[in-house]
Protein backbone atom coordinates (compact mmCIF):
# COMPACT_ATOMS: atom_id res chain seq x y z
CA UNK A 1 0.00 0.00 0.00
CA UNK A 2 1.15 3.53 -0.76
CA UNK A 3 2.61 5.73 1.94
CA UNK A 4 0.51 8.66 0.70
CA UNK A 5 -2.76 7.57 -0.89
CA UNK A 6 -3.76 11.17 -1.62
CA UNK A 7 -0.69 11.70 -3.82
CA UNK A 8 -1.27 8.37 -5.54
CA UNK A 9 -4.89 9.27 -6.24
CA UNK A 10 -3.90 12.69 -7.59
CA UNK A 11 -1.29 11.09 -9.86
CA UNK A 12 -3.88 8.60 -11.14
CA UNK A 13 -6.38 11.37 -11.86
CA UNK A 14 -3.69 13.36 -13.67
CA UNK A 15 -2.70 10.30 -15.72
CA UNK A 16 -6.31 9.74 -16.77
CA UNK A 17 -6.63 13.41 -17.71
CA UNK A 18 -3.47 13.18 -19.82
CA UNK A 19 -4.77 10.00 -21.40
CA UNK A 20 -7.90 11.83 -22.46
CA UNK A 21 -5.91 14.78 -23.86
CA UNK A 22 -3.59 12.38 -25.70
CA UNK A 23 -6.54 11.25 -27.81
CA UNK A 24 -6.31 13.51 -30.79
CA UNK A 25 -8.78 12.01 -33.26
CA UNK A 26 -6.04 11.13 -35.71
CA UNK A 27 -5.08 7.46 -35.52
CA UNK A 28 -1.36 8.03 -35.97
CA UNK A 29 -1.24 10.56 -33.14
CA UNK A 30 -3.53 8.50 -30.93
CA UNK A 31 -1.26 5.47 -31.24
CA UNK A 32 2.01 7.36 -30.75
CA UNK A 33 0.87 9.47 -27.83
CA UNK A 34 -1.24 6.77 -26.18
CA UNK A 35 1.50 4.17 -26.22
CA UNK A 36 4.14 6.63 -25.04
CA UNK A 37 1.89 7.79 -22.22
CA UNK A 38 1.07 4.25 -21.16
CA UNK A 39 4.61 2.86 -21.30
CA UNK A 40 6.93 5.82 -20.64
CA UNK A 41 5.23 8.79 -19.02
CA UNK A 42 5.41 7.62 -15.40
CA UNK A 43 9.19 7.10 -15.70
CA UNK A 44 9.83 10.63 -16.97
CA UNK A 45 11.36 13.21 -14.68
CA UNK A 46 9.23 16.16 -13.60
CA UNK A 47 10.62 18.45 -16.32
CA UNK A 48 9.84 15.99 -19.11
CA UNK A 49 6.34 15.47 -17.69
CA UNK A 50 5.81 19.21 -18.01
CA UNK A 51 7.17 19.07 -21.55
CA UNK A 52 4.67 16.33 -22.43
CA UNK A 53 1.82 18.47 -21.08
CA UNK A 54 3.13 21.36 -23.17
CA UNK A 55 3.27 19.14 -26.26
CA UNK A 56 -0.43 18.39 -25.84
CA UNK A 57 -1.19 22.10 -26.34
CA UNK A 58 0.15 21.96 -29.92
CA UNK A 59 -2.11 21.75 -32.94
CA UNK A 60 -2.70 18.25 -34.31
CA UNK A 61 -1.45 19.24 -37.76
CA UNK A 62 1.82 20.49 -36.26
CA UNK A 63 2.29 17.33 -34.20
CA UNK A 64 1.55 15.17 -37.21
CA UNK A 65 4.23 16.89 -39.29
CA UNK A 66 6.73 16.62 -36.41
CA UNK A 67 6.11 12.92 -35.90
CA UNK A 68 6.16 12.24 -39.63
CA UNK A 69 9.43 14.21 -39.64
CA UNK A 70 8.39 16.65 -42.36
CA UNK A 71 9.07 19.56 -39.99
CA UNK A 72 10.50 20.18 -36.55
CA UNK A 73 9.19 22.24 -33.66
CA UNK A 74 10.87 25.58 -33.06
CA UNK A 75 10.40 25.14 -29.31
CA UNK A 76 13.23 23.11 -27.73
CA UNK A 77 10.91 21.55 -25.12
CA UNK A 78 8.56 20.26 -27.78
CA UNK A 79 11.49 19.02 -29.87
CA UNK A 80 12.76 17.04 -26.88
CA UNK A 81 9.37 15.36 -26.45
CA UNK A 82 9.04 14.62 -30.17
CA UNK A 83 12.49 13.00 -30.07
CA UNK A 84 11.64 10.93 -26.97
CA UNK A 85 8.36 9.74 -28.48
CA UNK A 86 9.93 8.89 -31.84
CA UNK A 87 12.80 7.06 -30.13
CA UNK A 88 10.26 5.02 -28.16
CA UNK A 89 8.22 4.26 -31.28
CA UNK A 90 11.14 3.11 -33.44
CA UNK A 91 11.60 -0.65 -33.58
CA UNK A 92 14.75 -1.90 -31.90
Amino acid sequence: MSENPTEELAADVEFKRLSWHSRRGMLELDVLLGNFLKHCFRQLDATDKLRYRKLLTAEDSDMYSWFMQTSTPEDADMQRMVTLILDYARPA
